[in-house]
């Protein structure tokens, strides 16, 4: 006889953009937003009983409901308030979660001035949660960034590699190292000045990347998460994942040119992945 074992449901993708629109300045956001329900849901599976499901499209409906009064200035706090509904509304469920999507806008600036009602999309660089709640037990909370895109064109190095028959790959003393950088980090508690802790392990993360004399991408990656745990004793411990973003010296000895470190086609595929989380110690 089958058993249904684990199951969760829910909307994804729900788009949304809120404004603030104070006075002088108005603040721009836009979030993409997924809720996952998990519970009793036993009945809907093996009996076609819909009479504990939540429709989806309801769900969507609660996210504009909250934000329209919501008091929240991070994605956080909205993601908390949101799961406390579901859970407060909703019986049959064991445990919520949610996950939002941000991406970057600031305040244009033109003619030497922050201009208060127009934004410009500051790259490609998203901001990330994951926050779940089972019924009658503390937010776990998970936050981060992705897809910022990141290039320094000193301080990098490659040597001392393993050589074998199939090594084509010439060592390396000064390079190009490029990546996009996806980072999550898990928070100790979850009641802080989540946006203040973000922009601090951002900026940690900027200025170790910028900073490092690298000998590998695994070198500074792990600069980077210790920079990380130093500046927010508010997480317990932080993954990043650094896609090597290859740009490939041109020969242009066929040229009657020399090329010392100027010209190069960067490649987008293949690329090497190194990815790894790093704790506190004991």
């Amino acid at each position: 006889m089958p058993q249904l074992a684990e199951n969760r449901y829910g909307k994804s993708r729900v788009r949304l953009v809120r404004v603030n629109r104070q006075a002088a300045i108005h603040e721009f956001e836009e979030w993409s937003i997924e809720v996952l329900l998990r519970g009793d849901f036993l009945s809907c599976f093996a009996e076609g009983d819909n009479s504990k499901i939540l429709p989806t499209d309801t769900m969507k409906n609660t996210v504009y409901f909250l934000a329209r009064k919501s008091s929240a200035t991070c994605i956080e706090e909205f993601s908390k308030e949101l799961i406390e509904y579901l859970l407060t509304h909703n019986p049959q469920i064991s445990a919520a979660e949610v996950k939002i999507e941000e991406k970057s806008w600031q305040h244009l600036n033109t003619e030497g001035k922050s201009h208060p009602t127009t934004f410009v999309q500051a790259g490609s660089e998203v901001q990330t949660t994951r926050i779940i709640r089972k019924r009658g037990e503390d937010f776990q909370i998970e936050s981060g960034l992705s897809d910022l895109v990141l290039m320094k064109t000193a301080g990098s190095a490659f040597e001392g590699y393993v050589h074998d028959p199939l090594t084509t790959l010439p060592e390396a003393k000064d390079r190009l190292f490029g990546t996009s950088l996806r980072a999550s980090w898990t928070y100790l508690s979850n009641k802080l000045p989540f946006t203040a802790v973000r922009n601090s392990i951002r900026e940690s993360l900027l200025t170790a990347f910028a900073s490092h004399q690298s000998k590998s991408v695994q070198h500074t990656l792990y600069a980077m998460a210790e920079c990380a745990l130093a500046a927010a004793p508010q997480i317990s411990e932080i993954t990043l994942t650094m896609p090597n973003k290859h740009c490939l010296l041109v020969d242009l000895s066929r040229f009657g040119q020399d090329n010392p470190n100027h010209i190069f086609v960067p490649i987008d595929d293949p690329h090497g992945t190194i990815e790894a989380r790093v704790c506190r110690g004991n």
